[in-house]
């Protein structure tokens, strides 16, 4: 009896102190969730704050915004403006180019406030490569959301904050101006970056659908926004000359297709007054959004469409 006495006590105290360790161990579970959750608290803070940098000695890292930081939307924010530019790339096989034309351009009009939304109108046919076709296919496609257009090279980045590229209410605004652009400099040029209001672009019909190849394109758009009686604009008081611009392509990687096939060599100079968005024929074969970066783009899938009767010189021979 004695010894089951003995017993009795350290069998309630095994049973205690199991009792007595189950609640311990619930605290201590509550308590270092507790000392968890104020941690990650205090790490947000200390790192939407900046201060983590000095804290932990990593000065390189990048201020991250807090969540009450963080910019409203353009949609929310009006000091964004009432208009949205769909910005146009024609656009085949470049793809090394692509991958740093997209994030650079949706971060340099973001940091502009220029609400906007990037279509890559990539050309999937076999026939030559037609820069007009495309730049007209991505303005039929672009929707009834964007009200003016930027008809923009891929290989062309804007290295100079004060280039405008707000909505050309007065007329066309060419932002690659002959004295800016790093290889083009005759008057008539308006390539490499041309704004438009849709309704201008309409104007024009578009561009003319007769040049497959690369060049002089551009030069037959200048003859119709004369005839469309459009004043064409220009930037005034960019300071940095050629170095305005940043032209990524590589002529010894990509070469350029400048032949001149059968009697495309007389008829590149001539003004086609009946082409244009009234003659256009493509098919889309796709839409895709893509994010490139975390920059988002509309890629449209196209083949157009070449009557060899009228343009010969849209096979490659």
């Amino acid at each position: 009896m004695m010894y089951s006495s003995r017993r009795k006590p350290v069998l309630y105290f095994k049973d205690d102190r199991s009792f007595l360790s189950r609640k311990c161990t619930v605290w201590k579970l509550f308590g270092l969730c507790m000392l968890f959750v104020l941690g990650s608290l205090l790490w947000v803070q200390m790192t939407c704050s900046g201060d983590m940098s000095q804290t932990v000695g990593y000065g390189h890292l990048p201020h991250q915004p807090c969540p009450a930081e963080r910019q409203s939307s353009p949609a929310e924010d009006p000091s964004w403006g009432p208009h949205k530019m769909a910005l146009i790339v024609p656009f085949r096989e470049r793809f090394e180019e692509l991958l740093i034309f997209v994030p650079y351009m949706h971060a340099f009009l973001n940091k502009k406030k220029i609400r906007h939304k990037i279509f890559i109108v990539n050309q999937l046919d076999h026939f030559r490569f037609n820069r007009a076709s495309l730049i007209n296919v991505g303005f039929m496609e672009s929707g009834n959301d964007t009200d003016y257009i930027a008809m923009h090279d891929v290989d062309l980045l804007p290295q100079n904050e004060d280039l405008d590229y707000g909505f050309p209410n007065e007329g066309p605004f060419h932002v690659a101006s002959p004295e800016l652009h790093p290889l083009y400099h005759y008057k008539t040029y308006v390539g490499g970056i041309l704004l438009l209001t849709k309704k201008h672009y309409q104007l024009c019909n578009g561009m003319s659908n007769r040049f497959w190849g690369w060049g002089r394109e551009d030069d037959e758009f200048f003859r119709r926004l004369k005839t469309a009686d459009l004043k064409l604009f220009r930037p005034s008081g960019i300071t940095t000359g050629t170095k305005t611009f940043r032209h990524i392509h590589d002529p010894g990687w990509r070469k350029r297709d400048q032949k001149r096939i059968a009697a495309q060599k007389q008829e590149q100079f001539k003004v086609d007054p009946e082409g244009g968005l009234t003659n256009l024929r493509y098919k889309v074969e796709s839409r895709q959004e893509v994010t490139i970066s975390g920059a988002p783009c509309t890629v449209i899938n196209t083949f157009l469409e070449c009557d060899v009767s009228l343009t010969p010189w849209c096979q490659s021979s």
